[in-house]
């Protein structure tokens, strides 16, 4: 076995790779930006050895900086995580030639799976079901219109070359097959350099779900289940989840064996996944070949207990496989969150800074990759910690939240509340719109397709609105919490003898518009809260004033709520909702009621930064008349570039930021006359 590995990557999937070293005992070796020097993969590892500047195309994907820290170190071998250099034939090429182990397949797989035309050529000689459609070069838009009238509309117009949705497109008629077809073919060559075009059928009600496969060099092959990643946004996977709740076990079956047939087509050795596009009648078609440990991979982990990070290192080192197809049973149920450092209310956009709070749920301690989880598991793979930096320069996504239960609804209660317990400051982030989606309906019944955020949230996020069954109970909870705090304002004041005897019992709690009458009758145990209207909640709680993160059981059933500050009252989260609740006396509350609302101000007359960025060009100035839609500055934030429009016609007055300054959110790039 190898003595010692580099990991050529960063965040939470080197930290990953580096606990799977650990177990096996292996050395590991991180790489580290300027950016990274403090970052956590740096800290686990044996070793570290800095290569470059912050941006990835002068560190991280710099093949000859990896090779010398490869050399420096002695590292036998080097897992290349995903994204970065994973998929990078000239890299594992570069290895070989080294004489280092790449923990990854041979660079023949990677190459022809790279490619979409060639890997759905392959996939269609060995037998995989793929959409219909033309792989072929298309000449011009004539000839894309008479290609999409012989597959059938609607069709998908696609780059060959392409990733993240560049290069795509829809058409239902002739005219945007086209548009589209001249649309993909700009933006595929902009973007990729390479203006291949290609177009199959677009499939309807589509679903989103991989297979796992696990090869060895010897020729064996298996697949571990399916794992279902629907939930999309922009293309980019939000939630995963294994196994799917749509699939039968024959369409898992066909579907695995598919698979692995395609995986041996190319000699594949490894973990790897084999994306497939799912109809609403169970019918499915190859996607692509993703050569590479995915992000989702514990989902699988969680239902099969194979450590998938340890198959590919002894898969690396020419190990046989050393379980059967017949061996690999599918345990319970799996959820993975994807927590991002971006901001849900502002259109999702990147958020920046230092993370002045992280406090993840704790992990189940019974739990580690290659163990089948025998009661609910709480996972979290991340790669940063209270006080770190989120910086500017990389991908955002922070920690992957992963839960297990012993079915479905299970495994969603206990993301629910593993979310509620997640506690993120000093950054935005989309916890609340995870909570979201896990109390949506149509999530709950698994009955969704990769368009379900576009569908159901069609102008973005705006928050949660909760139920009046659920926020009786947190009102109950906030009346409880409040007796608990006047109590000890009480004590610390020193101005009573009997502190729990004069603190009153009748309050009003308002939150979200709402507004409870409360009777509190409180004993050793908890608190009885009663309401106006003859109901009652239990509250039973250790909450002590000043703890951020309150649990609590309402009824005998589990409340989470996340607690701020507030005058009068607190700030609170749960269920993706934020709220302001007041607690207050009878009479205060009546009072309270006649107060004016403060507005917010004025700000129609500037254009504020979105989020924290770096400004890249201005294209207007000062005097310059502005039309509605039009250009005004570029914001360049986690490899993202950010075009900020006017929102109406109107006269610039004042221009407070240039190309190169680095922006706060809310900072005011310029003003309007």
């Amino acid at each position: 076995m190898f003595k010692k590995i580099l990991i050529a990557n960063r965040g939470e999937i080197a930290c990953r790779v580096i606990k799977t070293a650990r177990k096996m005992g292996i050395k590991t070796v991180a790489i580290y930006s300027d950016a990274d020097k403090q970052a956590l993969h740096v800290q686990m590892a044996d070793e570290a050895v800095h290569i470059g500047p912050p941006p990835a195309n002068q560190s991280y994907i710099v093949i000859d900086k990896v090779m010398a820290a490869v050399k420096e170190t002695g590292a036998e071998a080097v897992h290349p995580g995903y994204g970065f250099l994973s998929e990078n034939a000239k890299f594992a090429e570069a290895l070989e030639a080294a004489g280092v182990a790449f923990i990854g397949p041979p660079k023949g797989a990677i190459e022809a799976m790279g490619d979409k035309i060639t890997s759905k050529k392959i996939a269609q000689d060995a037998n995989v079901s793929t959409v219909p459609g033309y792989m072929g070069l298309i000449a011009d838009a004539d000839e894309a219109v008479k290609i999409s009238n012989e597959i059938g509309y609607p069709v998908m117009i696609k780059a060959s070359a392409g990733g993240g949705g560049k290069g795509m497109r829809i058409a239902w008629t002739d005219e945007e097959a086209r548009e589209g077809f001249q649309s993909s073919k700009n933006e595929a060559a902009s973007s990729f350099g390479d203006d291949r075009i290609f177009i199959e059928k677009f499939v309807t009600q589509p679903r989103h779900i991989e297979i796992q496969v696990l090869c060895d060099k010897h020729g064996n092959g298996i697949y571990l289940g399916e794992r279902e990643c629907s939930i999309q946004r922009r293309n980019q996977k939000v939630i995963e989840e294994a196994p799917s709740p749509f699939l039968d076990e024959a369409t898992r079956k066909a579907m695995g064996e598919q698979a692995v047939a395609l995986a041996q087509a190319v000699d594949y050795a490894s973990a790897g996944t084999v994306e497939f596009i799912v109809d609403g009648d169970r019918n499915f078609y190859f996607l692509e070949m993703n050569t590479r440990l995915q992000v989702e991979h514990p989902v699988t982990e969680l239902i099969t207990g194979v450590d998938l990070v340890e198959q590919m290192i002894r898969v690396a080192n020419d190990e046989k496989l050393s379980m059967a197809q017949s061996d690999v049973k599918l345990h319970g149920w799996a959820m993975e969150s994807r927590l991002y450092a971006e901001d849900p209310y502002r259109g999702f956009l990147p958020s920046i800074g230092r993370l002045t709070r992280y406090r993840p749920p704790a992990e189940t301690e019974s739990y580690s990759p290659g163990v089948t989880p025998s009661a609910p598991v709480v996972r979290n793979d991340t790669g940063v910690y209270e006080g770190g930096e989120i910086s500017m320069y990389y991908d955002p996504m922070i920690a992957k939240l992963c839960t297990w239960g012993a079915d479905r609804a299970e495994a969603i209660e206990e993301m629910r509340l593993a979310l509620d317990r997640f506690e993120v400051e000093g950054i935005g982030h989309n916890l609340p719109f995870l909570s979201a989606v896990y109390d949506h309906p149509k999530f709950i019944s698994g009955d969704m397709t990769t368009a379900f955020i576009e569908e159901e949230y069609p102008d973005g996020f705006e928050g949660v609105t909760l139920e009046r069954g659920a926020l009786a109970r947190i009102a109950a909870a906030a009346a409880a919490m409040n007796r608990v705090a006047e109590i000890r304002r009480t004590r610390v004041s020193g101005r009573m003898d009997n502190h729990e005897r004069r603190v009153g019992t009748d309050w009003v709690v308002t939150l979200q518009g709402e507004s409870f009458t409360v009777t509190i009758d409180a004993d050793h145990e908890g608190a009885t809260v009663s309401f106006d209207d003859g109901s009652n909640h239990r509250v039973e709680s250790d909450w002590t004033p000043g703890q951020p993160l309150a649990v609590l059981m309402v009824d005998g059933a589990p409340l989470v709520l996340k607690v701020g500050k507030l005058p009068g009252g607190f700030r609170l989260r749960t269920r993706g909702a934020e709220l302001k609740v007041h607690v207050r006396p009878p009479r205060q509350a009546e009072l309270a009621a006649l107060m004016p609302e403060k507005l917010p101000p004025d700000t129609s007359k500037m254009l504020l930064c979105p989020m924290p960025g770096l400004i890249v060009k201005v294209d207007v100035e000062v005097g310059q008349e502005v039309q509605e839609g039009q250009a005004l500055c570029t914001i360049e934030a986690m490899k993202m570039e950010n075009i900020l429009r006017a929102e109406k016609r109107s006269v610039v007055s004042k221009i407070n930021a240039g190309a190169g300054d680095s922006l706060a959110v809310d900072d005011v790039i310029m003003e309007f006359e």
